[in-house]
């Protein structure tokens, strides 16, 4: 199997990893913990984990011991604000206030804000089939949340959807400014950094909610929904990120996003708290030609 389609196999499972994420982390908060702490926890955790992967193969791989250049900080700074902190604590906001599928929805409006900053900034060419991809995914999606049964719903709802698009315009900037460490750096050498920022930057508002926690009071089911948020939604899939971008472009990553309202409502359906509809499956199908049309690559 080629690089390009372990990297396109990589994009995909990230997409069902945050599909299934939208339920979970609605199921720890804020009943449980509010957005803030768990975001906290979230951030310190998979921070935790970076650092102890980095020494770990450090130990057998001296290149992991390669040192970043100064000048390569205020990046790494940037990335942490726009790709952890900023984009964590609105996303997880607005996720408490709206539901999964709004949630999930919301965020694909990211492959179209990576493809205005690719154009600006890095002065990407746009091809006319990846616009055509972007348009037939945003009509299903579209379709998907307007005339496609909600999983729950909040006097907050547009409050929620509002922050979870603020998330997504965050995320963006960071699939854009992460690019050039990648090429220049192995994942290690620099997301531990990130995420140690990142952490950093979320302390001050998440402790004084994580503090409050009960945490006896908790079900081990909830303990192992933070564990696959921390491990899995955070962790894994940054690393599947960044080994996809390596291969692919940001407008290309981005367009995955496609595919997390659509995972996810596969998620809720399978649990009995969304029902099937020919709006899904026609939405499925705009979709998914989205995607394919904007990874398709010529020979």
């Amino acid at each position: 199997m080629s690089k390009r389609n372990l990297a396109l196999m990589g994009a995909t499972i990230v997409s069902i990893i945050y599909g299934v994420t939208f339920t979970i982390a609605k199921d720890v908060m804020p009943k449980y913990i509010d957005a803030y702490g768990f975001i906290l926890l979230r951030a310190g955790g998979s921070m935790l984990l970076f650092w102890l992967v980095w020494f770990l193969m450090s130990l057998f791989n001296k290149n992991e011991n390669e040192k970043i250049a100064l000048n390569d900080f205020p990046r790494i700074i940037a990335s942490a604000f726009f790709g952890v902190a900023f984009n964590f604590l609105t996303f997880f906001k607005g996720l408490s206030l709206t539901s999964p599928i709004s949630g999930a929805v919301i965020m694909v409006s990211t492959p179209m804000i990576v493809l205005v900053l690719s154009a600006i900034i890095m002065k990407e060419h746009i091809k006319k089939r990846m616009v055509l991809g972007i348009v037939l995914g945003l009509i299903g999606t579209a379709f998907l949340i307007l005339y496609g049964k909600s999983i729950g719903d909040t006097s907050q709802s547009e409050l929620g959807n509002l922050l979870v698009l603020v998330s997504a315009i965050s995320y963006g900037f960071y699939l854009i400014i992460v690019k050039k460490l990648m090429n220049k750096y192995s994942a290690f050498t620099f997301v531990k950094w990130i995420y140690l920022f990142g952490f950093l930057m979320v302390l001050p508002f998440g402790w004084s909610q994580f503090a409050i926690v009960d945490w006896a009071i908790v079900p081990t089911t909830i303990y192992w929904k933070i564990g696959f948020v921390v491990v899995i939604s955070t962790f894994l899939t940054y690393l599947l990120n960044l080994l996809s971008m390596k291969e692919l472009k940001p407008t290309t990553v981005a367009v995955f996003m496609y595919l997390q309202p659509l995972f996810a409502s596969i998620f809720a359906i399978s649990l009995g708290k969304d029902t099937l509809s020919f709006v899904k499956v026609g939405s499925t199908i705009l979709i998914f030609s989205g995607v394919y049309l904007v990874t398709q690559k010529k020979s």
